[in-house]
């Protein structure tokens, strides 16, 4: 299978971040997303199967700036058919047009198996291994830490951690989507914390690559052809909102997208 995001090209920085969480189903990726908000804008499942069966995006403004949130569902789960896992990438794909600015590869705090190394192996297949030049890998649960302990001293006792790590550029961040609260003695221990030093890594990442976004052909082809949907609609869209027009506009690309897909299975 052919890399889906395989090269980058320089795009204008913009006011917005667009962030792709990318996770096993139960590593609390939509419980991460409503983190980063501050407030409940994703499902949250609370049993072994998934509450997100579909990419979703939210934007809202998070420290002065917008922050758009691509939520995935599990792309990595193993009972996934190859339809439902394409049909996903080319949903994300919409998304995240035309480029996006930050991967967030995220696990639990807890032993760090074949299982999840097999995660990593999935990404620099659907993504390419670009993808870690724009990621940072981010530990749900941070509660599981012992007291006193960081997530750096987490991942420098575990080897395959840390060689990822290394692979992102030393970007490693820890949350807890449930316990860390803000009424928190220590500091490190606060999810509004956690969420400022995160943004702050994405800022100096984004920095780093020349405010440039990863994106490739497909993603600058998908905004090209949407943008064109839009100015079709809005011909005849009556009183539909500009953000109506542009989700109607997604939808059928989305759909021409799928199409061409299959002709080529």
């Amino acid at each position: 299978m052919h890399s889906i995001i395989d090269e980058h090209y320089s795009l204008s920085v913009s006011n917005t971040r667009r962030i792709v969480i990318l996770g096993k189903t139960g590593v609390g990726k939509s419980s991460l997303a409503n983190t980063i908000f501050g407030e409940e804008l994703f499902k949250i499942g609370h049993t072994a199967n998934s509450a997100t069966s579909e990419c979703r995006a939210e934007t809202k403004p998070v420290n002065g700036r917008n922050i758009t949130v691509i939520d995935t569902p599990g792309f990595f789960d193993t009972d996934r058919s190859e339809e439902e896992l394409k049909s996903e990438i080319v949903k994300c794909i919409i998304e995240c047009a035309p480029g996006l600015h930050a991967f967030l590869i995220v696990f639990k705090v807890g032993r760090f198996t074949e299982q999840e190394q097999a995660v990593i192996t999935k990404i620099k297949e659907y993504f390419s291994e670009e993808v870690f030049q724009y990621a940072t890998v981010l530990f749900t649960h941070g509660d599981q830490l012992v007291k006193e302990q960081t997530i750096e001293d987490f991942i420098r006792d575990n080897k395959l951690v840390s060689d990822l790590v290394k692979k992102c550029g030393g970007r490693c961040h820890v949350t807890d989507n449930k316990d860390w609260k803000n009424d928190q003695q220590d500091e490190y221990r606060r999810n509004q914390f956690q969420v400022k030093e995160l943004l702050n890594t994405i800022e100096k990442m984004s920095e780093a690559n020349n405010g440039n976004c990863v994106t490739n052909e497909m993603l600058q082809a998908v905004e090209s052809e949407t943008k064109q949907e839009q100015a079709h609609i809005r011909q005849s869209s009556g009183n539909m909102s500009e953000e109506e027009i542009r989700e109607k506009a997604k939808e059928r690309v989305y759909n021409r997208l799928l199409i061409r897909l299959a002709g080529r299975s």
